[in-house]
C-alpha cells in the first residue's frame, strides 16, 4: 500500500462529497468504505459500531463477505476490534492472525489477509466503534497511513454521533443507562440535561483553506494566551502563592509547543482549526485514561481546560450560565465552585450531577442551600450523555437514571407527587407549635450560611438559626471579604431574622475548606489539620477582623457567636480575650456595643468531652457538631464511602456519649442544642429527645418532617424506651426505636 501526506485530504474532501448526497445511511456507508479502501490502497475496509449490549457489530465493509453486514457481532473485548476499543488507540500488525487476540469469525472471510490495521471511532475520549483496513500482503502500515486513517475515524464519529449516517446517534450510548454516584443533597429530580460547559459542536470539519484556518488557530492562541496573563495579573492572585504556581503552570500549557504542533499538523491534513483542537483533545483523552499517575491526570484537565477554551473563542460559545435554560435544567458539570452555581437561574435548576465532588464540597454546601437533589462522584457520566437527554436525579439514594423509560419516569413523578404532598402537609404546621403530646417543647432551628436562605426561616417555621456558617461569604468571593463586606452581611442576617436567634460560627476554613486567596499548606490529613479555631487564633486578624464586623452589625442587639473545632478550653479563654480587645476598641470610637454577646462553643472534638466541667464555666452556649464529632469519635471519613456507613449514629458508645453531654450542660444550666445530619433524620431526632435534648437545628427540608415526628411522640415514653434499649447493649438499637415509633403512632 502507497500513500502519500494528501490522503487524509483526499478522504475528507471524498466523505464531504458523499455527505452531501440524498442516500440513506447503509449507501453512504457503503460509499464510505469502497472510497477509503480505494485511497488507501487497500483490499478491506470494514467499519464497527458499538450496540447498545456493548457489542461491536459490523455496520459496512469492502473487501469482506457482504453477508456478513449485520450478523457479525464481536462481544465486548473480543478480537482486533475488541483490543482497539480496549486500548482506545491504533492496532497496527503485519500478521494479524498471529496476535493472541485475533477472532475467526468465518462468515467475513477474512481469513486471506494478513496485514491489519485499526483505528477507534472516538467520541468524547470513548470508542463507540472502530474504523479497519486490511491487506493480504504482510506488513506494517506508516505512520502517515494510521494518520490518514485516524483523522477519517474522527469525522466518521462526529457524522455518528449526529445521525448523520442515517443510524442510531451514537450506537449504544443512546440507550438507557443507570450510573450511581454520593449524595451530595438530598431530593429528587427529573429534568434534561445542561452541560455547564457545553460541548462545542464541531459542524464544519473539512477546511478549503488549511492556511486561512492555521492563521484562525494561531489567532485564538493569542487570545487564550492573553486571557490566561490578564487573569495572572488580578489583584487576586497576583501575590506569590500555591495558586499562583498553579496558573502558572498552567500559562505553561498554553505555550506547550507540542501541544500547538499536533493542532497544526492535523490542520495541514484538512480540518478545520476547531476540528483539529477537538482531534488532539480526543487522542489525548483517550491515552489519559489508561493512566493512572494523577500528575498526568492532572495535566490532562489542564489541556483540556485549555482545549475547550480555545473552541470556544474559535465557535464564539460561551458557558451555559450565559444562555437561556429550560424550566426543568439538570446541570451537569465535571467538578464547579460555589460561584458559578450560584451564577445560575434557581427557578429553572432541578438537579445537580458532578463527575467529581464530596459532600463536605463548596458546592455540596450550597447546593443543600439551595435545598437542589445533587449527586457527585457520578464517574464518566460526561462520556454518556448529551445536552437535552432527559434524566432523573435520584439524589436519595445516590442513582442517575440516563434517558429513562416512561415507565420509569412516571414511578419517578408519582414519588415527587407524593413528596409534594407530604410537604404541603408539613407547610400545614409550620405555625403550629413544636410540642409533643405528654407537653415537652423541642426548639427547631434551621442551618444557614448565605442570604438566599433566609427566606426558609419564614417558610419552615423555624425558631431561629441553629448554626449560620460565616464562612460561605469567604468561600464564594475571589478575595478576602473586608470589613465593611462582612459587616453588610451580619446586619442583613440580624435584620432578616427580625428578633429570632441566630448563632454566627466563626470562620471555619482550612482542612477542605480551602480559600484560594489564603495561603496554605499541603497537609496530609486536612481534617485534623490548620483549620477553624486554630488558624483564627494564629492569625488574629482574621478574627478579629470578623469579631468586629459582627459586633458592629449587632448596633445594640443580642449577637452570638460560636467556635468551631475546639480541642482545648484554653482556645476559648484566648477568644475571650480578642472579643475583650473588640469591645474596648469600640468603647473607644464610640460605637455602640451589641446589647448582649454570648460565646459559644461547638462540641465536635472528642478531647473536649474530658473538659466539659471546665468548658461550661466559660461558655454561655454550646452546639454539638456531630457529623465532625461522630467521625473523629469512629476515626471513619463521613466524605468515604468505603467507611461512612461502617457505623450506626443509633449505637450504645454514640448515644452514650451524647447523653454525657446533655446531663453536664443540665448540670451546669449552659443551652445546649444539636446541629447535624442527625438533627434532620426523624428518627434520629427522637433518640436525641429521648436523650435530653431540647433544641435542635437542621436543614430547612427537614424541620415539617421533624416536627410532624415530634407533634406524634411521648417525649417521656421514648426517653424510657431509649434508656432500655442502650442499657440492654442491643446492637439492633435503630430497629427497636422504629418499632417503637410504629407500635405508638409517632410519625416517622
Amino acid at each position: 500500500m502507497t500513500t502519500t501526506h494528501g490522503a487524509p485530504r483526499v478522504l475528507l474532501r471524498r466523505l464531504r462529497e458523499i455527505m452531501a448526497l440524498s442516500e440513506s445511511g447503509e449507501s453512504r456507508l457503503a460509499r464510505i468504505v469502497v472510497d477509503i479502501a480505494a485511497i488507501m490502497v487497500a483490499e478491506v475496509c470494514s467499519i464497527y459500531l458499538r450496540r447498545r449490549d456493548e457489542s461491536m457489530e459490523l455496520v459496512a465493509t469492502e473487501g469482506l463477505k457482504p453477508e456478513a453486514v449485520h450478523e457479525t457481532h464481536l462481544a465486548r473485548g473480543e478480537g482486533l476490534v475488541g483490543l482497539v476499543v480496549e486500548r482506545a488507540e491504533a492496532v497496527n500488525l503485519p500478521e494479524a492472525q498471529d496476535h493472541p487476540s485475533f477472532s475467526y469469525r468465518p462468515e467475513t472471510g477474512e481469513e486471506i489477509y494478513h496485514s491489519f490495521l485499526g483505528v477507534p471511532i472516538l467520541r468524547q475520549g470513548r470508542a463507540v466503534g472502530v474504523l479497519t483496513v486490511q491487506n493480504r500482503t504482510p506488513r506494517h502500515y506508516s505512520e502517515e497511513e494510521v494518520e490518514a486513517l485516524q483523522i477519517t475515524a474522527m469525522v466518521l464519529a462526529e457524522l455518528v454521533a449526529t445521525g448523520e449516517l442515517g443510524l442510531a446517534r451514537a450506537p449504544g450510548s443512546r440507550a438507557q443507562r443507570d450510573l450511581n454516584g454520593v449524595t451530595l443533597s438530598e431530593g429528587i429530580a427529573i429534568g434534561h440535561v445542561v452541560l455547564h460547559v457545553p460541548r462545542v459542536a464541531v459542524k464544519t470539519l473539512i477546511a478549503d483553506d488549511p492556511e486561512h484556518e492555521a492563521k484562525r488557530l494561531a489567532k485564538a492562541i493569542d487570545r487564550l494566551r492573553e486571557t490566561i496573563d490578564d487573569m495572572l495579573a488580578r489583584g487576586d492572585v497576583a501575590r506569590a502563592g500555591e495558586h499562583r504556581d498553579v496558573l502558572e503552570a498552567y500559562r505553561m500549557f498554553a505555550h506547550d509547543r507540542g501541544w500547538i504542533r499536533r493542532m497544526n499538523e492535523a490542520i495541514v491534513t484538512g480540518l478545520t482549526a476547531e476540528a483539529a483542537v477537538a482531534k488532539v483533545q480526543n487522542d489525548t483523552r483517550a491515552r489519559i485514561v489508561r493512566q493512572t499517575a494523577p500528575f498526568l491526570k492532572e495535566r490532562f484537565n489542564d489541556l483540556n481546560d485549555l482545549s475547550n477554551r480555545l473552541l470556544r473563542m474559535l465557535t464564539g460559545r460561551t458557558t451555559a450560565a450565559d444562555e437561556d435554560l429550560p424550566e426543568d435544567t439538570i446541570l451537569v458539570a465535571h467538578t464547579m465552585g460555589p460561584a458559578e452555581l450560584l451564577d445560575y437561574d434557581r427557578e429553572r435548576l432541578r438537579g445537580l450531577i458532578l463527575e467529581e465532588g464530596a459532600s463536605s464540597s463548596h458546592v455540596a454546601i450550597v447546593a443543600r442551600a439551595l435545598d437542589l437533589p445533587a449527586i457527585g462522584q457520578a464517574d464518566s457520566i460526561l462520556n454518556f450523555l448529551e445536552t437535552g437527554d432527559e434524566v432523573v436525579v435520584d439524589a436519595d439514594a445516590g442513582e442517575i437514571h440516563i434517558r429513562p423509560t416512561p415507565d420509569l419516569v412516571s414511578t419517578y413523578q408519582d414519588k415527587l407527587g407524593f413528596k409534594a404532598q407530604r410537604q404541603a402537609q408539613y407547610a400545614k404546621l409550620k405555625d403550629e407549635p413544636s410540642v409533643s403530646k405528654d407537653g415537652v417543647e423541642i426548639e427547631l432551628l434551621m442551618n444557614a450560611g448565605l442570604l438566599v436562605d433566609l427566606p426558609h426561616l419564614s417558610e419552615s417555621g423555624a425558631s431561629g438559626i441553629g448554626l449560620f456558617r460565616t464562612e460561605f461569604q469567604f468561600m464564594i468571593a475571589s478575595t478576602f471579604p473586608r470589613l465593611d463586606e462582612q459587616q453588610k452581611m451580619y446586619s442583613q442576617v440580624l435584620d432578616e431574622v427580625d428578633g429570632k436567634p441566630v448563632v454566627f460560627r466563626s470562620l471555619d476554613v482550612g482542612g477542605d475548606k480551602v480559600l484560594p486567596y489564603l495561603r496554605s499548606t499541603h497537609e496530609e490529613n486536612p481534617a485534623l489539620g490548620w483549620r477553624a479555631i486554630r488558624m483564627a487564633l494564629d492569625r488574629p486578624a482574621l478574627l478579629r477582623t470578623q469579631l468586629r464586623a459582627l459586633m458592629r452589625a449587632a448596633n445594640g442587639r443580642e449577637v452570638r457567636i460560636m467556635l468551631p473545632m475546639v480541642s482545648d478550653v484554653a482556645e476559648v479563654l484566648a477568644a475571650r480575650e480578642l472579643i475583650d480587645k473588640e469591645t474596648r476598641h469600640m468603647e473607644q470610637h464610640g460605637y455602640p456595643l451589641p446589647e448582649k454577646l454570648l460565646l459559644g462553643v461547638m462540641i465536635e472534638v472528642p478531647a473536649l468531652l474530658w473538659q466539659l466541667d471546665q468548658l461550661f464555666h466559660v461558655v454561655d452556649f454550646a452546639s454539638v457538631g456531630s457529623n465532625d464529632l461522630l467521625q473523629f469519635l469512629y476515626a471513619a471519613d463521613r466524605t468515604n464511602v468505603n467507611v461512612s456507613q461502617r457505623f450506626d449514629p443509633l449505637s450504645a458508645p454514640v448515644l452514650n456519649m451524647l447523653g454525657d453531654i446533655v446531663s453536664k450542660a443540665r448540670a451546669y444550666n449552659v443551652p445546649l442544642t444539636l446541629c447535624g445530619e442527625m438533627a434532620g433524620q426523624p428518627l434520629e431526632a427522637l433518640a436525641l429527645i429521648g436523650l435530653g435534648f431540647r433544641s435542635i437545628s437542621m436543614a430547612p427540608a427537614s424541620l415539617g418532617p421533624v416536627k410532624a415526628m415530634i407533634r406524634t411522640l411521648d417525649a417521656n415514653a421514648a426517653s424510657h424506651k431509649l434508656q432500655e434499649v442502650v442499657a440492654g447493649e442491643s446492637a439492633q438499637i435503630r430497629r427497636h426505636l422504629g418499632e417503637f415509633a410504629t407500635l405508638n403512632g409517632v410519625e416517622i
